[in-house]
């Protein structure tokens, strides 16, 4: 009986989505094949530019407010459940919270970007311009 109940926790552990912070760097961007999803608004993605191959996604708007069931569908469309992907903004601040409750309530494999854009352009990247 015990190794049955072992074995229903670690599978159901197992089955449990992540959340992984790292450090918005050039380096990361530059070596990962996983899909990179931008939250940020329009009118942000125009004034800084946008990780070169990266999804544009607005979770808040300009007001802040959000629209969960809207985001959900789209974010669906872009990753599968179990893919682990990547959320960045501006400074790393609403990542961290949208990865949170993406990984911590709807058992989706999300990395943060921590620093976001601003990071990585300080650090030297090169963002691509926003159409």
């Amino acid at each position: 009986m015990r190794k049955i109940f072992t074995l229903l926790f670690l599978f159901t552990y197992a089955t449990f989505a992540e959340v992984i912070n790292i450090e918005a760097t050039p380096e990361f961007i530059n070596s990962t094949k996983m899909k990179i999803i931008d939250i940020r608004t329009p009118h942000e993605w125009r004034e800084t530019g946008v990780v070169k191959g990266s999804y544009t996604l607005t979770f808040f708007d300009e007001r802040g407010n959000y629209d969960i069931e809207r985001f959900l569908k789209a974010l669906n469309k872009i990753v599968k459940k179990d893919e682990k992907f990547a959320l960045i903004c501006r400074t790393g601040s609403r990542t961290g919270m949208v990865s949170n409750f993406l990984g911590n309530k709807l058992n989706y494999h999300v990395v943060n970007l921590r620093g976001g854009i601003l990071n990585l352009i300080r650090n030297g990247y090169k963002t691509q311009e926003y159409k």
